[in-house]
């Protein structure tokens, strides 16, 4: 375990779901097991197998930032720009107070704006290459997120995306845990956006067989540890925290949600796509994250699980909680994952549900797993089905993230003590 010089907390955090806009909205959804998976309206899906997801159905960035400029935006980067706005906002950060070179930005994405790649490419097939727009390139970036939240902000400190499939936005609050730490900000602006409710991805993953093909059900679709999982189900979302400097948020009055004590990350080294079998990978990150919080593995009462209900995944990660935590795992230890009714917003899968994890501390209440009906007999945890649970000893919490090519990432956060 590293000694500490300085520590980081959550100050302000913002959501963008299938539910709507804000953290409240998201949390109320969540803790009463609601299902935001609904048939895809943005896309033609009449020749898809797969025609249902996590759609933001009444997102309107209008609402929230300068129309024209949202014009010049793929969706994902508008999802973080307002998620953006939402956590700077809850924070009462006020930047004309603060040290604009001492404030940071890391916003990353798995895919980046797909949805403007898909339009530019049919133009050009269909009009020729001068119809493909001048914002293509600055539209489609994954950098573009974090470089747009910065210039929204006048925030001039560090700056980057990180893009790691679906652990990505649980690295970029790591990663700006650690640069905080470092003495490099006093001050991150962190988490991830996805809007991949394109052609191409749902076609992609389709052929991959990763998706569930539950159109008839789309809200009983995502059903993490029940054997008749089937696959995951795609969303959109997002999801920014604002992270600080103990003191400086203090010096500034601020509420402090909880403070980020554990990162943990590392590979796989398996495979493309799949997981190790025998979790050997996860269950490396997740020990990682305790050592780094100098904490027992008794210490944390609930993981938010990645949990994204799939065969190899729901199980690989079931035997990596058993190898870290051991009888406690089966005997006081609560899990459960909140994809089953957000879907998997891929990389903004991390901060979305580290929200969930933030929000459970705050109310002393763990979310559900809803649609597990019957668990698979090898996955043996108590996964909350069902229904939230009220737990008043909530004091350490962690959240896992796995993505593919191998990237694991895990987080521990603990309730603010003073």
């Amino acid at each position: 375990m590293r000694k500490r010089s300085r520590r980081v907390v959550v100050t302000g955090m913002g959501v963008v779901s299938p539910f709507g806009v804000g953290v409240d909205l998201f949390w109320e959804n969540i803790v009463n097991g609601k299902s935001g998976i609904k048939t895809i309206t943005q896309v033609d899906l009449s020749k898809h197998d797969v025609k249902f997801g996590g759609e933001c159905t009444d997102f309107d960035p209008g609402k929230y930032i300068d129309k024209k400029e949202a014009k010049r935006m793929d969706r994902y980067t508008q999802l973080a720009m307002v998620a953006a706005k939402e956590a700077v906002k809850d924070s009462g950060l006020d930047m004309e107070k603060t040290d604009p070179t001492r404030v940071g930005v890391i916003v990353g994405s798995a895919s980046g704006g797909m949805a403007t790649i898909e339009k530019n490419h049919m133009a050009i097939v269909e009009k020729g290459p001068s119809k493909c727009s001048p914002f293509t390139v600055p539209m489609m970036i994954v950098d573009i997120a974090a470089g747009r939240i910065s210039i929204m902000f006048n925030a001039k400190g560090p700056n980057k995306a990180v893009v790691t499939a679906c652990a990505t936005s649980s690295h970029c609050l790591g990663d700006a845990l650690r640069t905080i730490e470092y003495g490099d900000a006093d001050v991150i602006i962190a988490g991830g956006s996805e809007a991949p409710l394109t052609n191409l991805a749902i076609a992609g993953f389709t052929s991959a067989r990763t998706l569930s093909r539950r159109n008839d059900e789309p809200q009983k679709a995502s059903r993490p540890f029940d054997e008749a999982r089937d696959g995951f189900v795609m969303a959109e979302g997002a999801g920014i925290f604002v992270l600080e400097e103990l003191e400086h948020a203090r010096a500034r009055g601020a509420k402090i949600y909880s403070e980020i004590v554990g990162y943990g990350a590392n590979a796989d080294a398996n495979d493309i796509v799949a997981p190790c079998p025998d979790g050997e990978g996860a269950a490396r990150a997740m020990a990682l994250a305790l050592n780094n919080a100098g904490l027992k593995p008794e210490d944390v009462q609930y993981i938010n699980a990645h949990g994204t209900s799939t065969d190899l995944g729901d199980v690989a990660e079931t035997l990596a909680i058993k190898k870290v935590f051991g009888d406690y795992a089966k005997n006081g230890l609560l899990v459960s994952s909140t994809k089953s009714m957000t879907g998997h917003t891929l990389g903004a899968a991390g901060a979305i549900e580290a929200a969930a994890c933030l929000k459970a501390l705050e109310n002393g209440v763990v979310p559900p797993t809803i649609n597990l009906d019957n668990p698979d007999e090898k996955c043996d945890l108590d996964y909350v089905p069902h229904t939230a649970r009220e737990i008043s000893n909530l004091d350490a919490v962690m959240s896992n993230s796995f993505g593919f090519g191998g990237h694991n990432a895990s987080l521990v956060f603990k309730k603010f003590s003073g």
